[in-house]
């Protein structure tokens, strides 16, 4: 496909404190002028069908690991999108999740004490996460969906996938990192941005510089999100100890990355400034059954950068072998 660097392999075989919530935090401080949508030229470019994501209720799943608020759009075989860091449901760009939805039942939901859902028991920790997850998965009986997890989603995705196989089908895992200690940290000065106050400062770390339209795109699809709300401090320290576990090798579901056997797609964009390639080709060469997808000039938003490109990738791998 255009655009991507594609590699593929079958054998046995400090984390980004991404403020992917500053999408809370643009709703509160920009204008929807400031933000406003890339024309159809450019590349992540994508037509909202009417209603879709952002007319979607936020519903209460009464799991047995405690209330877990998610929303869901589309029909067709399950996907699960498992947030990040400081990030809640209207952290998805709804041109995103709505083509997804085009051709799947897509259910988003937020994390562990973040909005309707419960807190994990203390600690947190990704494995705890995952547990929730499962929780989740096993109420809306999604029956193995596909698990799209992006940043920290993807570390809870990884975790899920090695605690409860049995529930996942397919992985896909975005801008994210292992989970075996061997992971190289994000750069100081990229973490020192993405934890800046100032929204304009941590949509640069993650696009790139010549990704302006691509940024101002993002920014205005969160923006059209009803009733935004954010993650409290509590909720944000917890989710930073347990990745900085997690990043260091002491979360046993991080250590037996081996273990997991379900086919995944490992995707980044080749200049994230909060997540170096190498933590890439590091997570692939550790999966049994694994294809890396690294888009060109392309940062930690790849996913909403290159919507139109990477939805039909991830259709094609999800397809692959049925």
């Amino acid at each position: 496909m255009p655009n991507e660097v594609r590699a593929r392999r079958n054998r046995p075989g400090r984390v980004s404190r991404v403020a992917l919530g500053a999408a809370v935090a643009l709703a509160a401080t920009v204008s929807v002028a400031g933000f406003a949508p890339a024309s159809a030229a450019d590349r992540g470019a994508v037509t909202l069908p009417a209603g879709g994501i952002l007319t979607a209720p936020t519903r209460i799943a009464h799991t047995a690991a405690g209330d877990v608020g998610y929303r869901e759009v589309g029909t067709g075989s399950p996907i699960l999108l498992v947030a990040g860091h400081n990030a809640t449901m209207d952290t998805w760009s709804p041109a995103f999740v709505d083509a997804l939805a085009a051709h799947h039942r897509v259910v988003v939901f937020d994390n562990a004490g973040v909005g309707a859902t419960a807190p994990v028991s203390p600690p947190t920790s990704i494995s705890a996460m995952a547990d929730q997850t499962g929780a989740l998965i096993s109420t809306l009986r999604l029956h193995r969906p596909a698990v799209l997890g992006w940043s920290m989603g993807g570390m809870i995705a990884q975790a899920l996938a090695v605690r409860h196989p049995a529930q996942v089908g397919r992985l896909v895992l975005a801008a994210t990192q292992a989970g075996t200690g061997a992971s190289l940290p994000i750069p100081p000065a990229a973490a020192a941005a993405a934890d800046s106050p100032d929204p304009a400062v941590v949509l640069s770390v993650l696009f790139p510089p010549d990704q302006l339209a691509a940024a101002r795109a993002y920014g205005a699809g969160l923006l059209q999100y009803p009733n935004r709300y954010a993650v409290s401090a509590p909720t944000r320290a917890a989710q930073d100890t347990a990745i900085a576990q997690w990043m260091a090798g002491q979360d046993r579901a991080g250590r037996d990355l081996h273990r997991i056997h379900v086919p995944t797609l490992v995707a980044d964009g080749t200049l994230d400034a909060l997540d170096p390639t190498a933590n890439s080709h590091l997570l692939h060469d550790g999966l049994r059954d694994a294809e890396l997808l690294l888009y060109p000039d392309a940062g930690h938003a790849f996913l909403f950068q290159d919507t139109a490109a990477f939805v039909p990738a991830v259709e094609a791998f999800l397809h692959h072998g049925r």
